[in-house]
């Protein structure tokens, strides 16, 4: 039995060209980039150049990027840095109820530390209104965090409006565009951001690295003390490898951009189809309009998530839900929660599919198929 991945919003596989690059710089970049020798040279030459493809992605300059160890570092890095940074002009945060945990617990923890967040509040296609934004800023807000895409039902946020918005205020502006990057056309000016967080391992690239867009200017605490790497904003010893990985995964997604965005929507249009043929009742959530590319989420009336998704894992077909498994219990996902309410069925009985490279056309149908087998079975 073939088993399809259909999964990459979790995470991705490694591309291959990623893969032939990493192993490179493994077997021939050793050094210390802060060391001035050769070796060190070339590592720190190594290191220049991925930071500088990655800048390109973004519309950014090289000095703007400070690499992490992923996307939840460089969330933490932002929230904090920024409450560290700006504490004695304001204690006020704002942000969304359908941010990632990296996110919310970040300010769950300020909060116990004296600051006040607003959690907004989100439509029934998991969009905030912008108008919400302004009416929750105040005098003493330093920083708004609001994710670009939502990493469970696709939605896109108003981030250029919001951008806009705060171009009259001197709040500090954060988007995590972790599921966003790679697939869509991310220009931090045009966005007006002052901060943004990606993940390598997200668009083919290794785990345990990411980047913050910093711009210049930006007031934030460091997280991490040692020596001066990435311009003392963040010590360690840069990984070369990753970011060389890191690097070739976002050059490769840029590239293919176009083509990839019109492959995922027709795996949408595909499961929608088989679907619909079946007879089986279901509902797509999320914003139709606006919508990343490689999320697709439906509830399934009737289905419970825990045993559907044991059952398609049985069939070999790979999805998640936004459920958290603790300790044998499943809670129902925070976002689907903020969208329709504590008391919805939907909570119960939806999944997510996500798309990415290495799937085609006939591998989706058959994932379609699959389910609507495990669904009549089950309902």
């Amino acid at each position: 039995m073939t088993t399809i991945y259909l999964d990459h919003a979790a995470t991705t596989p490694m591309l291959k060209e990623v893969l032939v690059e990493m192993t490179a710089a493994m077997e021939t970049v050793y050094g210390n980039a802060s060391s001035i020798h050769t070796a060190g040279r070339e590592a720190r030459k190594a290191l220049d150049e991925a930071r500088a493809i990655l800048a390109k992605q973004l519309g950014a300059t090289a000095n703007d990027i400070i690499l992490t160890s992923g996307g939840t570092e460089a969330d933490n890095m932002a929230i904090f840095g920024v409450a560290y940074a700006r504490k004695h002009e304001g204690k006020h945060i704002i942000t969304t109820e359908i941010e990632h945990h990296a996110v919310l617990h970040a300010c769950e923890k300020l909060e116990r530390q004296g600051f006040k967040v607003t959690y907004l509040p989100v439509d029934e296609t998991g969009r905030v209104a912008v108008s919400a934004v302004e009416k929750a800023l105040t005098a003493d807000t330093i920083l708004v965090t609001v994710m670009y895409g939502n990493n469970e039902v696709g939605t896109l946020q108003p981030i250029e409006e919001i951008g806009e918005l705060l171009k009259h205020h001197p709040a500090t502006f954060h988007t995590d565009a972790v599921q966003a990057f790679g697939l869509e056309k991310i220009e931090v000016e045009k966005l007006q951001v002052d901060l943004l967080s990606a993940s390598s391992h997200k668009i083919g690239g290794p785990k345990g690295i990411g980047l913050l867009y910093a711009k210049a200017g930006t007031k934030m605490d460091s997280l991490i003390y040692g020596g001066s790497q990435e311009k003392k904003r963040r010590a360690g010893t840069e990984n070369i490898p990753a970011a060389v990985g890191f690097a070739k995964a976002a050059q490769l997604m840029a590239e293919a951009q176009p083509k990839t965005r019109k492959a995922y929507e027709q795996y949408k249009a595909i499961l929608i189809e088989e679907f619909t043929q079946a007879g089986i009742e279901f509902t797509v959530n999320g914003n139709e309009e606006h919508m990343l590319p490689h999320v697709f989420n439906v509830t399934l009336p009737g289905t419970d998530v825990e045993s559907f998704l044991v059952n398609l894992d049985m069939a070999g077909v790979f999805v998640s839900s936004g459920s958290a498994c603790t300790a044998g219990s499943i809670d129902p996902s925070h976002v689907l929660v903020a969208m329709y309410g504590k008391d919805s069925a939907a909570l119960r009985s939806s999944i997510r599919f996500s798309f990415g490279q290495g799937l085609n056309e006939e591998l989706v149908r058959d994932a379609g198929k699959r389910t609507v087998n495990i669904v009549k079975r089950l309902t």
